[in-house]
C-alpha cells in the first residue's frame, strides 16, 4: 500500500476524496495537510477555524499537520514553506499526495509541479466526477 497524505480543506469535496480514497483501499493515508493563515489561525480558502480542523481530524481519526503560512506572502513565500514541508514528508517516505479537486486543471497542474519537486506523486480521487457519479 501507498504511503500517503491528504491535503484536507475541511469542506465537503476534500471529505468526499477523502472517503472516495478509503473505500478504494489504494493507499494508506497516514495524515491530513493543511495551510492555515498564520495571523487569523484559518484556511485562507474557505476561511475554515483551526478548532474546527482539529475537531475534524479527530472524527476522522487521522493525525493532522498543519503548515502555518505569513499574512500577505507572495508565492515565492507560500512555495519555499510548502517546499520544506513536502520535503520533510518525502524524508518520512510518503510517496503520495491526495487532493480534493474535481475541475481546475490549473490548481492540478500547480500540485503536480510542486510535488515533482521532491519526488511525490498527486493523485485526486474525485477528479472529473460529476454528482451523478
Amino acid at each position: 500500500m501507498k504511503k500517503a497524505f491528504f491535503n484536507w480543506s475541511g469542506g465537503k469535496d476534500s471529505a468526499l476524496a477523502l472517503y472516495y480514497a478509503l473505500a478504494e483501499n489504494n493507499y494508506s493515508i497516514e495524515s491530513l495537510l493543511t495551510t492555515l493563515s498564520e495571523e487569523y489561525r484559518r484556511i485562507s480558502m474557505h476561511g475554515v477555524r483551526e478548532t474546527l480542523l482539529d475537531q475534524q481530524a479527530k472524527s476522522i481519526g487521522i493525525p493532522l499537520q498543519k503548515i502555518y503560512m505569513p499574512e500577505c506572502s507572495d508565492m515565492q513565500v507560500y512555495n519555499d514553506i510548502l517546499g520544506i514541508k513536502l520535503s520533510e514528508l518525502k524524508q518520512k517516505n510518503y510517496s503520495h499526495s491526495l487532493f480534493g479537486d474535481i475541475f481546475l486543471e490549473d490548481l492540478r497542474v500547480y500540485r503536480e509541479k510542486q510535488l515533482s519537486k521532491t519526488g511525490i506523486r498527486a493523485a485526486f480521487p474525485i477528479w472529473k466526477k460529476t454528482p451523478m457519479n
